[in-house]
């Protein structure tokens, strides 16, 4: 038999390594760019929850048959579709640029999944043709590439942007309980693995044979079924949480002192109730350093002399030449006794990466950050007379090794301080507060989210809001929280589930590669 010409080795290939697209293009780019505005109505405030699985099949079904060139396309158009809407509070003070620069980065990267996701439903079909492929490995690497895909956009880069993955819209959800087991991203896995078994047991055409619909049914079971990991309790334990509502955005008029002075307004009519085990003031409670200015040294050993508790208050301190965003727990006559650094300190908000390239590009926005805050090194936990609290300053609570270091150096409840003041009015908090209450199932913590302006509430470890204050009111609470200790499953894996997801579903895209490239080759030869 002679060799195979060019033109036939051109001719066979298609047909043999890639099906029919599902959607035409033009079909494709609508429905995903629908896709992308229904899965953020998924999330805070809207949260219709449901929305988040019609949205990720609105994108799969986009991608199906698709080349690398349209499906980066089709990619790019959900990313967009999502995040100009989901992030928009970005663009409240400081404009489009940041805005349109952040979504647009994100989506690139929505994009680059969107290339794997339809290589695989290219390649995997041909390498293991039969059932088991299609409803089983099939769903699974699907599963796995979307959640690399947010691995990705929560690392890189400075640190990455952990907002908007796929979990973050079921804190509401009675799929919520499974964050306890495998965490935010083992969640967001089984979400699309069921929305992707869904959709190839109705490519099969075999409806009527009830074993297509078991892959589909058993990912369903797990997330209805898998009950909250239980954590031990170990008695109670009373905050009280202070929103000053003081001037604390970006761009408000103030003078020295006006945030330490409606923190201190706001925690006088709680001072002379009985109990108080500690006073938790928000990110930025303070605008004075009280280790650099005796006055208010003064003013926070009276406010704890007089309720008989140590405060946990937020400001900004410096060592050397650094600037740090601090949390410090503060004791009558002894002053500071205990300090927490933000690990996480916000890109181009908190800090200007690579400074001098950005400024180049946009002097008038770089000009504005001033200051850059340094990493914090020490460990997120409070010794607070034996009970352990741990911590996370306002963007930290994003970040997963924040909340399972906290969890593993023992503590029994979350204490969290923000400022959503630069986001008034915005979807920004309740996003925020929506992270915070998977955070509590995850770690069968009891949280306080307290906020210079809110929303702040008390939230139990079943996710449970049990006490609150209106937003943009100065108030306080005082909650009585329940200690627990024990490690969820969650905390225990850690990184674990990421890592064995990311490396399970790209393996196995490539062994798909490799299969199906060898038997397009044998077809060739064979002149099949």
């Amino acid at each position: 038999m002679s060799a195979p010409t060019a033109a036939e080795v051109t001719a066979a290939r298609p047909v043999a390594a890639r099906p029919s697209p599902f959607l035409p293009l033009w079909a494709a780019l609508i429905v995903s760019g629908l896709g992308g505005v229904v899965y953020d109505l998924a999330f805070p405030d809207v949260s219709i929850w449901p929305l988040a699985f019609v949205g990720i099949a609105m994108t799969l079904v986009s991608l199906i048959g698709r080349r690398a060139g349209s499906a980066f396309l089709v990619g790019l158009v959900f990313g967009l579709a999502f995040y100009l809407n989901h992030v928009s509070w970005t663009s409240l003070y400081l404009g489009p640029v940041p805005w349109l620069a952040l979504s647009v980065l994100e989506s690139l990267f929505v994009a680059g999944g969107a290339v794997l996701i339809t290589l695989a439903y290219r390649w995997l079909p041909r390498a293991w043709p039969g059932r088991i492929g299609r409803l089983v490995v099939l769903p699974l690497v699907v599963a796995g590439l979307w959640v690399v895909r947010e691995a990705v956009t929560g690392s890189f880069p400075y640190g990455g942007f952990p907002w908007g993955r796929a979990a973050l819209s079921q804190s509401e959800s009675p799929f919520a309980d499974v964050v306890s087991w495998v965490g935010s991203t083992g969640l967001g896995f089984l979400m699309v693995l069921l929305v992707a078994a869904v959709i190839e047991w109705s490519r099969v055409r075999a409806l009527r044979d009830v074993r297509t619909v078991i892959p589909a049914a058993v990912t369903l079971a797990l997330l209805l079924g898998l009950p909250a990991w239980p954590t031990t309790s170990a008695g109670e334990y009373t905050v009280a949480s202070v929103q000053g509502n003081g001037p604390a955005g970006y761009f408000d008029e103030r003078q020295r002192g006006d945030l330490l002075a409606s923190s201190l307004a706001a925690t006088e009519p709680i001072l002379d109730t009985p109990g108080i085990d500690v006073i938790l003031w928000p990110e930025g409670g303070s605008d004075i350093d009280p280790t650099r200015d005796a006055t208010t040294a003064r003013l926070l050993d009276r406010l704890t002399e007089e309720a008989d508790a140590p405060l946990l208050l937020n400001t900004v301190t410096t060592t050397g030449d650094e600037f740090f965003n601090t949390s410090m727990l503060w004791r009558s006559g002894e002053g500071s006794v205990a300090t927490y650094d933000k690990m996480h300190p916000v890109p181009f908000g908190e800090y200007i990466p690579d400074r001098d390239f950005y400024y180049a590009l946009a002097p008038d926005l770089i000009g504005l950050v001033q200051r850059g805050y340094s990493p914090g090194t020490k460990p997120p936990v409070f010794d607070l007379d034996g009970t352990i609290a741990g911590l996370a300053i306002c963007f930290d609570v994003i970040y997963d090794d924040v909340i399972w270091q906290g969890a593993r150096e023992g503590a029994e409840l979350y204490l969290l301080q923000t400022n959503n003041a630069d986001f008034r009015g915005t979807d920004e908090n309740m996003q925020q507060l929506a992270i915070a209450r998977l955070r509590a199932i995850e770690t069968g913590r009891s949280i306080v989210n307290i906020s210079t302006v809110g929303t702040s509430q008390v939230i139990d470890p079943t996710g449970r809001t049990i006490d609150a204050l209106p937003a943009y009111e100065a108030g306080a609470m005082v909650t009585d929280v329940e200690l627990r200790t024990g490690l969820t499953p969650s905390v225990v894996l850690g990184a674990a589930v990421p890592w064995t997801i990311a490396l399970a579903s790209l393996g196995t895209l490539l062994a798909a590669a490799i299969i199906a490239r060898r038997q397009s080759r044998r077809a060739i030869i064979s002149g099949d």
